[in-house]
């Protein structure tokens, strides 16, 4: 079954390079991301993962739990790991799941249900659509999520930016316009009357068209 903004993200237990994890009491009370990669030991995703190693500092600040997730058993991720920190600069700072029987990615719909068990035998591109991010909020349901092709790397800078947006809405009730950053102006919600409006924002707002309601970043 496809997975769509709003739904509650799968719950599972799992073996990981942490440990066993299970996802919703890892998650506990603050963000999460799940991210997934078709293959260990391929050279796109060991740059991402070493990426995201680096950014941990940034996922920390926002409250937000990182994991990584791929077909391979957790002996295979540990030896990749050392390769990780080798050629990227950092060692693996987050668990990565070992899903070998293909549970967690069949929930997740990253790969067909009929797909079989096991991952003895397949390929990167077998498994080339387990290439996505989710991003989960304290309710435990999923706020965004994105799928690339296996040639193209993920932009992390990107997936930090978009957790800002979401807490963002989630916080303050806002929505933000393209290419926003952190600090930058943002959009009254729809959902928000111009009455509700002017109790949150006596200071007034700008409105380059009637249904375009812009303010200051709210604190």
């Amino acid at each position: 079954m496809a997975l769509r903004i709003n739904d509650e993200a799968p719950n599972f237990t799992a073996d990981t390079t942490e440990g066993t994890i299970d996802f919703h009491d890892w998650i506990g009370d603050g963000w999460a991301i799940l991210f997934s990669h078709p293959k260990d030991f391929t050279p796109v995703c060991t740059t991402e993962l070493g990426a995201v190693a680096g950014l941990k500092p940034e996922f920390d600040k926002r409250n937000c739990k990182v994991m990584g997730i791929s077909v391979d058993g957790v002996s295979q991720h540990q030896e990749w790991s050392k390769d990780i920190e080798a050629s990227q600069g950092h060692a693996l700072n987050y668990p990565l799941v070992g899903d070998p029987e293909l549970k967690v990615v069949k929930a997740y719909d990253m790969l067909p249900a009929d797909t079989g068990d096991t991952s003895e035998g397949r390929t990167p591109l077998d498994n080339a659509t387990a290439r996505s991010v989710f991003i989960i909020g304290p309710d435990k349901k999923i706020k965004a999520t994105l799928t690339y092709p296996m040639s193209t790397g993920r932009n992390f800078d990107e997936i930090l930016r978009l957790v800002d947006s979401c807490q963002l809405t989630a916080n303050k009730g806002v929505a933000t316009p393209a290419n926003w950053k952190q600090g930058e102006d943002v959009i009254i919600s729809p959902a928000v009357s111009d009455e509700q409006a002017k109790e949150k924002y006596p200071e007034g707002w700008k409105t380059p068209l009637p249904y375009i309601r812009i303010v200051a970043q709210p604190k």
